[in-house]
């Protein structure tokens, strides 16, 4: 078993428990790439077991901080199944599962996302990509599935050292035979939502957006929302969400009507958000659909009067790491003084961020510099992150990736 030493004080992180060794921190010792390694400190002590990247700044990811522990396929069996597991205790109201979610699961660089009967998973460490044979085989055994799509295609497995890697794992076509679909369909809450899992971002959906989802519907309805602006709309996830807490508004005797403007710049993704209205039954007439950049939009409207009663910005991640943040601060403090200079007094604002390298206190901060920016004042209604099948653990903060504020325009 080969062995690395950490330079001294260097232990300390490992000792709390979180699951990165960083190449600064290595005094000598090296490996084959996902090859397991024993950890050391300074004076020798046993630290944790850990798959070697040579590549990655990462340079080690903790397997088991059990000096008894063999990493073995056993040990990768129990841990899916313990994962897996895990998120029957978690209130999903899905049938679009995070099954793993890396070092949050005790696997790093592991996603793996559940659609109906099909598995994909993303393997985006060399630690994962060494075990991926067996990880697969343990994945269908804890789910009782027989179907397994790769989406290896992050960027980050190129930090790793990783070309990508996509296709069927297992449960392919054989030989002759017709391929496994890879358009597919969920139900989440009571809407109904499709994906491609060959072509989707991520593993082909924004599940972590799920709650978030829910509670701009539920926003929608008891506010009684009339004009809608759906930024970075993706498949239109957040403009069905909408939709559904209009048509609630109006049972409950609210103004009848009310408009969905979704802008993205994927020609694609808008077509599948216009027949996802059509999908849960909305009338398409009250949605309509911009193919164009979001910032230049949102400026038009300024120039144009306009306003809305609720905005969503879901953007794509500006900062990956934290050497980013500079400029992603920028682009975040645009789109949020623009964004809330559209809204109505008493308009809310539904802002995210999924970067890492962008705290919650950061962002917070940058929404409230583009308030100031706009001379728009506000009250902070809800903090809001990811589904709790992207869970964030006690170990490991940077699980916290996404971050959102509701805000609610002052009159």
């Amino acid at each position: 078993m080969k062995t690395l030493r950490l330079r001294p004080g260097k232990e300390r992180s490992l000792q709390r428990r979180h699951p990165w060794i960083f190449e600064s921190a290595i005094a000598k010792g090296s490996g084959d790439s996902g090859e397991t390694v024993r950890v050391e400190s300074h004076e020798g002590q046993f630290l944790a077991w850990a798959a070697f990247s040579p590549a990655s700044r990462i340079r080690a990811r903790v397997w088991s901080f059990d000096e008894a522990q063999r990493i073995d396929a056993p040990f990768f069996i129990a841990a899916c199944a313990r994962s897996i597991s895990a998120r029957t205790r978690f209130d999903v109201q899905s049938d679009g599962v995070r099954l793993v979610h890396g070092e949050s699961d005790g696997l790093p660089g592991l996603i793996v996302d559940r659609y109906g009967d099909t598995l994909v998973a993303q393997f985006t460490s060399a630690g994962t990509e060494r075990w991926k044979a067996v990880i697969a085989d343990a994945l269908l055994q804890a789910t009782g599935l027989t179907r397994l799509y790769e989406r290896s295609d992050a960027s980050v497995r190129a930090l790793e050292g990783l070309e990508p890697a996509t296709g069927w794992l297992r449960g392919g076509p054989v030989a002759g035979g017709e391929a496994p679909p890879v358009e597919l369909t969920i139900h989440e809450h009571q809407w109904q939502l499709t994906l491609n899992i060959a072509e989707g971002h991520k593993t082909g959906f924004y599940l972590d957006q799920r709650d978030s989802r829910k509670r701009f519907a539920d926003y929608a309805r008891r506010l009684g929302f009339q004009r809608v602006l759906n930024c970075f709309c993706y498949t239109g996830g957040f403009s069905v969400a909408a939709l559904a807490g209009m048509r609630a508004a109006e049972a409950e005797g609210g103004a009848p009507g009310g408009q969905v403007v979704s802008i993205d710049s994927s020609g694609p993704a808008l077509e599948r958000a216009r027949a996802h209205v059509a999908l849960n039954g909305f009338d398409v007439n009250r949605a309509s659909f911009m193919d164009a950049d979001v910032n230049a939009s949102l400026r038009q409207f300024l120039k144009e009067g306009q306003r809305f009663d609720a905005i969503v910005l879901d953007p794509p991640k500006f900062a990956p790491t934290a050497a980013h943040a500079d400029r992603a601060a920028r682009a975040y403090k645009d789109i949020n003084r623009l964004a809330l200079q559209l809204l109505t007094p008493g308009g809310v604002l539904f802002t995210f961020s999924c970067s890492g390298g962008i705290s919650a206190d950061l962002f917070h901060k940058i929404v409230a510099s583009a308030g100031a920016d706009a001379g728009v004042d506000g009250y902070i209604l809800e903090r809001l992150g990811g589904a709790p099948d992207h869970p964030m653990t006690l170990e490991f903060p940077e699980g916290e990736y996404l971050k959102g504020l509701v805000v609610m325009r002052k009159g």
